[in-house]
């Protein structure tokens, strides 16, 4: 394996790169489809939860069995934010705001508001300094979600929970994003202990908030598994994986500012939700200014 990719060549490599990207981004546009499909059905966010996190824990086990669930080397702080940040706690919410807002929508307020969730903690906390098209990207950001809220106050179709809740979400996963950049962890052992935690946190929540999972049509469940479990859950951290060694981890998030629009075509096409004019600017206002805010395009 290290032998031919020590040969590959640099164009190979980066198409390499650039594919496993793209099918990352189409896999958490899937998700936020299939989210958003199964919070209108029988299955609740716990049951999706159980899902996203148990089969990984499953496919990563060989993982855990060899760092174990509390590995001694790893900073406990940024192990506990990255648990709150990506974990049960962030599936919770995000299932909570997505029973009423559409796919589209749900594209342009979760993982279009990511960037700049994350780029405001880097200044504000951090201390980052952003350059000229890092800051209009995140002005760019912020266009596309008051574009999508001029939009929605004539027709209801969002609520209080789309504009508060899904940017906490964005913000959660951006502290994990952070975090995880402190824990010097690789992916697969980041993958493997959050979904390990979110499974004991979601386990403790069953007496509470109790499970539909045997209750829910089997093709239901066969969906979510695949698109919770095997493709969101496992695969897109393989492939973000490569794509991440083969252009760099700038490069490879400047391919998120396909997300928001992929979102909104597929909301449009699977579950037939009406796209006007303004939900489609605000995806592609957003989109770019998502890959501004990457500083993919900056000279430094």
């Amino acid at each position: 394996m290290s032998t031919v990719s020590s040969n590959a060549s640099p164009s190979l490599s980066a198409g390499l790169g650039a594919l496993s990207a793209l099918s990352v981004v189409l896999i958490w546009a899937s998700w936020l489809v299939s989210t958003r499909h199964s919070v209108g059905t029988v299955l609740a966010p716990l049951d999706l939860s159980l899902l996203r996190y148990g089969i990984p824990t499953l496919l990563l086990s060989p993982i855990l069995l060899r760092i174990g669930v509390w590995p001694k080397h790893v900073p406990k702080r940024p192990l506990i934010l990255m648990i709150l940040g990506s974990g049960a706690l962030f599936f919770q919410i995000v299932g909570f705001g997505m029973q009423s807002t559409p796919a589209s929508a749900a594209g342009v307020l979760l993982p279009g508001t990511m960037p700049l969730a994350a780029a405001l903690i880097g200044i504000l906390v951090l201390g980052e300094r952003p350059d000229l098209l890092r800051r209009l990207g995140i002005a760019a950001i912020f266009c596309g979600g008051l574009l999508l809220l001029i939009g929605s106050l004539g027709d209801g179709n969002l609520t209080w929970k789309s504009y508060v809740v899904l940017p906490i979400g964005a913000t959660l996963w951006a502290i994990y994003t952070h975090a995880f950049k402190q824990s010097g962890l690789s992916a697969f052992e980041g993958g493997a202990l959050i979904c390990f935690w979110s499974t004991v946190i979601n386990l403790m929540l069953i007496p509470f908030l109790g499970i539909n999972l045997l209750e829910a049509p089997i093709g239901e469940v066969g969906l979510q598994m695949v698109t919770q479990g095997l493709l969101s859950g496992f695969l897109a951290t393989v492939l973000y994986g490569a794509a991440v060694r083969s252009l760099g981890g700038t490069q490879a998030a400047a391919y998120t500012a396909v997300t928001p629009v992929a979102a909104a075509l597929g909301g449009g096409f699977f579950l037939g939700e009406e796209l006007g004019l303004v939900t489609i600017a605000a995806a592609i206002v957003t989109g770019i200014g998502v890959l501004l805010s990457t500083g993919v395009l900056s000279r430094r």
